[in-house]
């Protein structure tokens, strides 16, 4: 009998993984691993997949509080932690990536890291990206979360947390929840009256990212920002 054939079924997930790496796992058995146990009548696989199904995918899986998990039952208050801290992990790596790297020269990272930040996100939110002269990220942090239609970003606060982080440059990024991409022309008021309103301190608005449905558009390429 091999090792495989020794193992309950729900350790066979980490086994393949301990052999091959996690990129051979599917979905629901990465969920698995993360979940180490099952419920009353699913093994830790098919409570993966049961998960994805009712929230409609990793994304809206990832996007559920940890409250709304816990209403699926056998999925406790640690499975519904451990569900978080991966998201949470996972956005950041991808911020310790940025801070290595001069973002205007790698603006897929850029994308990548505003994809894991918002792409699971249920309503509006908005964050920043504060960089140096030097275009690095110093810090990253939330402006504003709204309902499903809108988030208030005020320019004031804008500026006082650019001010507060000794940003010279700064990204801003927000999600559509509707799942459409294309920025509207209340977007496009804000960024003009946020660009307007750093550069009187001095603060350059280098993009305004819009992300939905796991697409990341750039107001920039688009030359919707004036340079």
């Amino acid at each position: 009998m091999n090792l495989a054939e020794s193992l309950p079924e729900h350790q066979l997930p980490r086994e393949r993984l301990l052999r091959h790496g996690a990129a051979v796992l599917s979905d629901a058995e990465l969920l698995a691993v993360a979940l180490r146990t099952g419920t009353r009548g699913l093994n830790a696989v098919e409570l993966g997949g049961q998960l994805m199904q009712r929230f409609g995918g990793l994304r809206g899986l990832f996007g559920a509080a940890p409250a709304e998990l816990r209403t699926v039952p056998g999925l406790g208050a640690a499975k519904a932690c451990t569900l978080a801290a991966v998201l949470e992990l996972a956005r950041r790596a991808t911020e310790e990536d940025l801070r290595r790297l001069d973002a205007l020269s790698h603006p897929d990272r850029v994308k990548q890291y505003c994809r894991t930040a918002l792409g699971h996100c249920k309503v509006e939110h908005c964050i920043a990206l504060y960089l140096d002269n030097r275009l690095n990220l110093i810090a990253t942090g939330e402006l504003a979360r709204g309902t499903l239609a809108q988030a208030c970003v005020y320019p004031r606060e804008v500026v006082r947390e650019a001010l507060r982080h000794h940003a010279a440059a700064l990204i801003l990024a927000h999600n559509h929840p509707s799942g459409l991409a294309q920025p509207s022309q209340a977007d496009l008021d804000l960024t003009l009256q946020l660009r307007r309103a750093l550069a009187l301190v001095d603060v350059k608005l280098i993009d305004h990212l819009i992300v939905a449905a796991g697409e990341v558009v750039s107001m920039a390429q688009l030359g919707m920002i004036a340079p």
